[in-house]
């Protein structure tokens, strides 16, 4: 299976559990982290924590490989080494507006070199 059908199954689950605002960015011709992102919306903490648990129960079963979680109560962080998901509350994804910098950076406003100095 390959990044795109990944993504789209990560995708279509979330929305399955009531996951809201769910956006997927194709970085994989930008020098960052992973080749992909997938960001969306809980309705709260509780919520997305339990995403986050759902999602690993279901896609290690399907082989995806969970190389760390950071779990806040308001934000966690998925790294499954070239995908990572960011499941925020409403208050931190206005707060971090992680998809203007995910959008920026993809269109090449800046690069991340210029971000690390």
């Amino acid at each position: 299976m390959n990044i795109d059908e990944r993504v789209e199954r990560i995708v279509a689950f979330l929305d399955s559990k009531k996951a809201d605002e769910i956006e997927s960015f194709n970085l994989e011709n930008i020098d960052y982290l992973a080749e992909r992102v997938v960001i969306t919306t809980a309705l709260n903490g509780k919520h997305a924590s339990a995403l986050s648990d759902n999602l690993k129960q279901e896609f290690k079963l399907l082989g995806e490989n969970f190389l760390h979680i950071d779990e806040s109560d308001e934000w966690v962080a998925i790294d499954l080494g070239d995908i990572l998901i960011h499941i925020m509350t409403q208050d931190a994804r206005q707060t971090y507006s992680l998809e203007e910098f995910l959008t920026e950076l993809s269109s090449g406003k800046f690069n991340v070199s210029q971000i690390s100095e």
